[in-house]
């Protein structure tokens, strides 16, 4: 299990969820974007609850090993969803290109001009 740690606060997750987490957000940095996500975390005691997270270029994020005595937090599709984004932000550069190969990519800006029938 790892602690995260963000914007004055800790969370803890599993070791997975927060190595992918990481990796996104240094991948949405690369490109200049941002996306909240949201996690699954670990109550201090022992609950399961969700975390959603705005990383991007300017998140001053970090994880490390902590003492947990319940059983690894998992989220296998979350972290392969996460990695799998990651990826195509580096290969492709941009958020806006990745949310038109991946339909479950949340985090692709709209257009000022989606704005003017408001």
């Amino acid at each position: 299990m790892d602690r995260i740690h963000y914007a004055g606060d800790s969370v803890v997750t599993g070791s997975d969820v927060a190595r992918a987490l990481l990796g996104y957000a240094q991948a949405l940095a690369q490109v200049g974007s941002s996306a909240t996500v949201d996690i699954p975390v670990v109550g201090t005691d022992g609950t399961q609850a969700r975390w959603e997270v705005l990383v991007g270029p300017a998140s001053q994020i970090t994880s490390r090993e902590t003492d947990w005595d319940g059983p690894e937090l998992r989220d296998d599709v979350l972290v392969a969803r996460l990695r799998r984004q990651a990826d195509q932000l580096r290969n492709r550069g941009t958020s806006a290109a990745v949310a038109t190969e991946d339909p479950d990519f949340g985090g692709a800006p709209q257009a000022w001009s989606d704005f003017d029938t408001l």
